[in-house]
């Protein structure tokens, strides 16, 4: 039943991939939410047709859309249309679609799709991550080797102020923050990259659904951001994700600045 759902959410992914191209190099209609983030015809239109796609092929379930959502049931297909809108919205190409199954709070399939690269990674629980159907796999590189890069994401409420977490590990790995933390954790599913810090929260899980399954099935680990499991079809408690080597010594830096429940929002 999971190969009937990954290749729904593969054919979504295509598609959505061909309405971010529509908008790219024209006028997008960049605006911004209540909470400051922005978003573009391109992510509106996306999501539209994902709920348009779930009531047709699969009406029992729902969608958590970070624009839209429809429905409720243990079924969850939890989507970001477009990951990296800042960037998108400037014409520059780091973005990406993603998108997931959540059964009963825990990713089952999920797709992220680089259409400017036309790289499409899928995963389904058991059978491995893929990158353009070839299998992917996270790298060992602790974090003070010269090799190791990771990622951050900072904005100016985000769920947790991650400043001190990442000025310390700094110390140890060089910190890049690319504009879309769904392209990064591709990247440490694919082993180029070895760790990421995401501090949100609220709806958050649109941005972190996909990622959990598809870098565990590349053999790294997705938790929040003090180690903990979490549910996906709800709000997030932040996320480390990790090439699995160094998750431990992460979550222990971040229990040394952050505390569970305090947030800024």
């Amino acid at each position: 039943m999971n190969y009937q759902y990954l290749e729904f959410a593969k054919e979504v992914a295509l598609e959505a991939g061909k309405i971010m191209l529509k908008y790219f190099e024209t006028e997008n209609g960049a605006d911004y939410k209540v909470d400051q983030t922005i978003v573009t015809l391109a992510d509106n239109e996306i999501n539209e047709y994902l709920i348009a796609k779930v009531r047709e092929k699969f009406p029992e379930h729902s969608v958590d859309g970070e624009e839209k959502s429809f429905g409720k049931s243990k079924y969850v297909w939890v989507c970001d249309p477009i990951d990296g809108t800042a960037m998108y919205a400037r014409h520059i190409p780091v973005a990406v679609f993603s998108l997931a199954l959540v059964i009963d709070g825990k990713p089952e399939v999920g797709v992220v799709y680089d259409a400017f690269l036309d790289h499409l990674y899928f995963a389904e629980k058991g059978k491995g991550a893929y990158k353009d159907g070839l299998k992917i796999t996270v790298n060992d590189i602790a974090l003070e080797d010269k090799r190791a890069v990771s990622q951050y994401d900072m904005w100016p409420r985000p769920g947790y102020p991650i400043y001190d977490v990442v000025k310390e590990l700094g110390r140890k790995t060089y910190f890049v923050s690319i504009g879309s933390i769904i392209r990064a954790s591709m990247c440490i599913a694919c082993g180029e990259f070895v760790m990421a810090l995401f501090p949100g929260t609220k709806h958050k899980n649109c941005d972190i659904a996909a990622v959990k399954i598809i870098v565990e099935e590349a053999g790294g680990k997705v938790t929040d951001l003090f180690g903990k499991e979490q549910r996906y079809d709800k709000d997030i408690t932040g996320a480390v994700i990790s090439n699995g080597k160094v998750h431990e010594e992460v979550i222990e830096t971040v229990k040394k600045y952050l505390k569970e429940g305090r947030k800024d929002d």
